[in-house]
């Protein structure tokens, strides 16, 4: 957790670090020579002190500068990957007011990134959400698919549409990047896409169409993404059968059901352009 105070106004970031260093030496294994390895201790200890020393303003900035610590500082490593996740606090606020110092946990979807350099490189940094759990009550459909004697599926012009959506991206630039605007944009980019328009939605044919646009609408509004990976598991809910009961279901009633269900994936990227 780090704070920081500017009067009575504090602002918070609690992030989870994960750091692997791969070294030149092989010793350790070979023959039981720990001189060169560096100890779990230290890098916690080196974590704490970069977030005290050069502070936390995103996940993406510390996980570079961490990164570039164990390079410079160790003339026997020659990678360091990071992975870290964004503790998802948001601040308290009533009536357009927003609290000095109160925070609330907010888990409606989970920021993380990954940063991988190698000695003498520049870093390759990914950044992405997962767990955003998001559902439509209509305007989602699934018809003309591929048929044979084992497809029991019945089309659907209108349905229930879940999911829960992990995206990752990659940055092709790691300089003068708003990390934080980024992210945002990114985030409101596919809820925009999978909602539609607040007053009247937007249909859906597939989940594998709705995925696709969102890439491409990504791709146009962040200039610095060159490449986009999205996840989105149908989450199935199903009708229940009330017919027994003397009851009419009109979609009403519905349970969840866990497995199977499809997972839906893609990944776009831009064209490479012509080097003359």
């Amino acid at each position: 957790m780090f704070i920081r105070r500017q009067g009575r106004h504090h602002t918070i970031i609690e992030v989870k670090a994960d750091v692997e260093l791969t070294l030149k030496t092989r010793k350790d294994y070979l023959t039981g020579d720990n001189s060169d390895i560096i100890p779990t201790d230290t890098i916690k200890n080196t974590v704490h002190a970069l977030a005290k020393l050069k502070g936390v303003k995103t996940i993406e900035q510390f996980s570079m500068d961490i990164c570039h610590h164990f390079l410079t500082s160790f003339n026997h490593v020659l990678m360091v990957k990071v992975s870290m996740e964004e503790a998802p606090w948001r601040r308290l606020e009533k009536n357009g007011v927003q609290h000095a110092h109160a925070f609330i946990f907010n888990p409606e979807s989970f920021r993380f990134c990954d940063v991988e350099q190698h000695l003498n490189g520049t870093p390759v940094l990914h950044s992405g959400v997962r767990n955003m759990k998001v559902l439509k009550t209509t305007q989602s459909g699934f018809e003309g698919f591929l048929r044979d004697r084992f497809t029991t599926l019945k089309d659907a012009k209108d349905r229930f549409f879940c999911t829960s959506v992990y995206s990752r991206w990659h940055y092709s630039k790691t300089q003068d990047v708003d990390f934080d605007a980024a992210w945002n944009c990114i985030k409101e980019t596919i809820i925009e896409k999978f909602a539609g328009p607040y007053d009247r939605g937007e249909f859906s044919p597939s989940v594998q169409k709705t995925l696709y646009d969102t890439q491409v609408l990504v791709l146009d509004r962040v200039p610095e993404v060159d490449e986009i990976e999205i996840v989105m598991p149908n989450e199935h809910y199903f009708t229940i059968d009330m017919t027994r009961m003397g009851l009419v279901n009109n979609d009403e009633v519905l349970l969840p059901l866990d497995n199977p269900s499809g997972n839906i994936t893609g990944t776009v990227r831009r064209k490479q352009r012509a080097r003359l």
